[in-house]
């Protein structure tokens, strides 16, 4: 699994855990973009170790339209938290999930 401190892994098919991490941080995620998202489906992800770890999700939110998440995860030793970090909105199928 090609991760090294401060650089991305490769991108991934989401899994259940980050299914959970857009369930989660959904909410957040739509006061960002100042809308309601019928559909929060997680399709692939990056991470990117840090003290935590960042987690960048390409999500279906309806029609052709996919969303771009920054999601920090704090360590195990202090709560595992979920923090919506930054949003990129208007986003397609085949965009690459870039660091942002």
């Amino acid at each position: 699994m090609n991760v090294w401190c401060g650089g991305t892994s490769e991108e991934k098919d989401a899994n259940e855990e980050v299914q959970k991490i857009c369930d989660e941080i959904q909410s957040h995620a739509e006061d960002k973009a100042g809308r309601k998202f019928d559909v929060f489906t997680a399709k692939t992800f990056r991470t990117q170790l840090v003290a935590g770890t960042n987690y960048f999700i390409k999500v279906h939110v309806g029609e052709d339209e996919y969303i771009h998440l920054r999601v920090y995860k704090t360590l195990p030793h202090v709560g595992e938290k979920l923090a919506l970090h930054s949003i990129k909105t208007s986003k397609a199928h085949d965009d690459p999930i870039e660091y942002f």
